[in-house]
Formats: C-alpha cells, sequence, structure tokens
C-alpha cells in the first residue's frame, strides 16, 4: 500500500472542529474557532457540508436548529441564503471553505471531514479538491463514506495544490448501528465496519472513535501499514491516556492540546 503520510498529520494535538467554546463566543467550526487554535499553533478540524448551489460550507449538523437562529436543512439553502443565518451563541456566519483556507492560510495543518448521505453524491468531494488545488497549506481530506475517499482516490490528478500532498484519510469507528447510521444499508455498514473498503480507499491515515479502542483495525493497519492513526474525539484525561497508548495524536475538545 502506497501511503501519502507526511510528518505534519501527527506533530501536534488536533482542534476538533477548531478551539470552540460558546462561553467565550467561540462557536464549533466558525472561523473564530479555527483561528484560535491556529494562533496557538494546533492543527484544525473540521466539518464540510455542501449548499444548495454546490457549495463546500463548514458545519457539522444536516440540520441549523442545534448551533443557529434558522431551521431546516442546510442543504435546501444556497450559500448566499446560509451567510445570512445567525449563529445564536456568536455574531459570525457558517464559512465556506475557501473562507476558511484564507483564514488559515496555511499556518497549521486543516483536516477536512467530507459529510455524507451515502448516496452516491459526489459533488462535495469535486468541490473540496477544487479548492484544495489552489490552496498551499498542509491540508487532509477525510470521510466517513468509502465511497467519497474512493472517488477522490481515482481522480486523474490528485487532490492538492502542485507541490503539495493532501492525504486521504478514513473516519472509522467499531460499529455503525446507532441511529445516526440508520441510512445505511446492512450491506454499507458491514463494509465501513470491517474495513472492507481498504482495496479502493487506500486511506493515508485513519479516524478512528477512541471510545472503540483498542482495536484490530488501527493497531493492524498501524503496526503493518504503518498507517498514522487519529483518535476521535478525545474531550477527558482517561480518553487521552488510552489515544495515548493505542494511536498516533488526539482530535480534542477542551484544554487537553499539552
Amino acid at each position: 500500500m502506497s501511503l501519502n503520510a507526511p510528518r505534519w498529520l501527527i506533530e501536534a494535538p488536533v482542534a476538533h472542529r477548531g478551539l470552540h467554546d460558546e462561553r467565550k463566543g467561540l462557536v464549533e467550526n466558525t472561523l473564530a474557532a479555527a483561528g484560535a487554535a491556529a494562533a496557538r499553533a494546533i492543527s484544525v478540524e473540521c466539518d464540510v457540508q455542501l449548499s444548495a448551489d454546490g457549495e463546500a460550507m463548514v458545519f457539522h449538523d444536516e440540520s441549523l436548529e442545534r448551533l443557529t437562529q434558522a431551521s431546516g436543512e442546510l442543504s435546501a439553502l444556497t450559500a448566499r441564503e446560509i451567510a445570512d443565518v445567525a449563529f445564536r451563541h456568536c455574531s459570525e456566519r457558517i464559512p465556506t471553505l475557501g473562507q476558511l483556507f484564507d483564514r488559515i492560510g496555511g499556518r497549521v495543518p486543516l483536516i477536512c471531514e467530507l459529510k455524507s448521505r451515502f448516496n452516491g453524491d459526489m459533488r462535495l468531494a469535486r468541490r473540496a479538491a477544487q479548492l484544495a488545488a489552489a490552496y498551499g497549506g498542509p491540508l487532509a481530506l477525510k470521510s466517513f463514506d468509502p465511497a467519497v475517499i474512493a472517488h477522490l482516490r481515482a481522480m486523474p490528478t490528485p487532490p492538492g495544490s502542485p507541490g503539495q500532498s493532501c492525504p486521504l484519510g478514513i473516519v472509522a469507528q467499531a460499529r455503525f448501528e446507532r441511529e445516526e447510521w440508520r441510512a445505511l444499508s446492512g450491506h454499507q455498514r458491514s463494509v465501513c465496519a470491517n474495513f472492507l473498503h481498504l482495496a479502493e480507499t487506500r486511506p493515508d491515515f485513519l479516524s478512528w472513535s477512541v471510545d472503540d479502542l483498542p482495536h484490530p483495525t488501527p493497531f493492524l493497519l498501524g503496526r503493518l501499514a504503518s498507517m498514522p492513526v487519529m483518535a476521535w474525539t478525545v474531550r477527558t484525561q482517561a480518553q487521552k491516556q488510552v489515544a495515548e497508548r493505542w494511536a498516533d495524536q488526539i482530535i480534542f475538545e477542551g484544554d487537553l492540546a499539552a
């Protein structure tokens, strides 16, 4: 297996959705949260969703209710309409991936999770690859959906700007049985849980649930394929200790970067 795993993938802890703290007006996945992490030389992880007009938007949830004053699904709105949506706890707006690139400016590694409904829609993957081609900083793309990573892997020109590699990773866990995975078929769940997509995705790194450590999949991929393993989402000292033993780096929330 040929891996594109630059050292920066695991050199520094990764701030989950940026260094956010609503008590300080820093909401997850905003430019301010990303900037706060970059100011401390901490790598940034973010989530990316697709707008109705095909733009890559930095936001985690499919629906808007949890964090904003709006309702309904983000994917039903255009990028211009999304820009008018107000957050509940800060004055910022939902940024585009391009705006996040401009804010980070290559200062720290940026790891973008491409959200998917596991329905074969590759518009977000193509838009992210297009933006990545113009970004000069350390950047990685990852997804829970093996089809997304396989699609990026099969592109004639790999994602990333000239001279700047863009590792592709899989986000995974031991089981896909919870309500959030209800849209997946039995076959899709089996493929994801048992890593049966390996030949097609050929991931450069693995982002694995800290609550499912230790586990044979990250252990064997790390030992036999020299694949970097990140543990998500680390929120406690106990989880950090587990991650330090069984993974190469943490994706964290709170005050665990040291």
